[in-house]
């Protein structure tokens, strides 16, 4: 389960995005709008999460869109501290009213996330549930997404070891040790599937589930 905080975020989630975005090799950008991260709109389509076992790092997966433009699939991890490695990656830095200082990453060269992914594609456990703590009770907060996994039930996942390679497109591939992710970056776009377990998914304005992620044992 997630535990969200009711908390502000300084920028915010979108403003990091708005200025990220831009900048990725898989973003479409609509007709019309401007090339300057200034111009860009972005709006969220919905969310889903996974659980960092530890309890350290927070999991995220965004779907956001500009104008009339595709939906963007965007896993962010958040941390308290800078990931070894990682400067590539990261979003940028928020300042959260609760935990303070966040780091946000996108999450495909994030070991927590990639190991989070594939625990929650290849057992089908899928996303984890989110709550609130009010005066000491648990206010659950009802999923903005629908998650799906198809050909899962393997309860002898083995551990994902190390992120070996991420190759960083239209959709994102991710080695490890022992299993194959893949992270479609546009669903819905028309993509050809990938090998493997899939993970799928629908939200408001997305009426039939649409693929979102592999993944593949090794």
């Amino acid at each position: 389960m997630a535990l969200l905080h009711r908390a502000t975020l300084h920028p915010t989630k979108l403003d990091l995005l708005a200025a990220w975005l831009p900048g990725r090799p898989w973003f479409a950008r609509p007709t019309g709008v401007s090339a300057e991260p200034a111009g860009v709109d972005v709006v969220s389509r919905g969310a889903y999460r996974f659980d960092d076992p530890a309890g350290e790092v927070g999991i995220e997966t965004m779907l956001v869109g500009v104008a009339d433009g595709p939906v963007h699939q965007v896993p962010l991890t958040y941390r308290a501290a800078p990931l070894d490695g990682a400067d590539d990656w990261l979003v940028g830095t928020t300042e959260h009213s609760v935990l303070g200082p966040r780091w946000v990453y996108d999450g495909c060269v994030d070991p927590v996330y990639v190991a989070a992914l594939a625990h929650a594609i290849l057992t089908g456990s899928g996303q984890a549930e989110q709550y609130f703590e009010v005066d000491g009770r648990r206010e659950v907060r009802e999923p903005t997404v629908t998650i799906l996994v198809s050909g899962a039930g393997d309860l002898n996942v083995p551990p994902v070891g190390a992120v070996r390679r991420v190759v960083d497109e239209d959709r994102t591939l991710i080695d490890t040790d022992s299993v194959e992710l893949v992270v479609v970056r546009r669903p819905g776009a028309g993509a050809a599937g990938a090998a493997g377990v899939t993970l799928s998914g629908r939200w408001d304005g997305q009426p039939t589930t649409v693929p979102l992620a592999y993944a593949k044992r090794l």
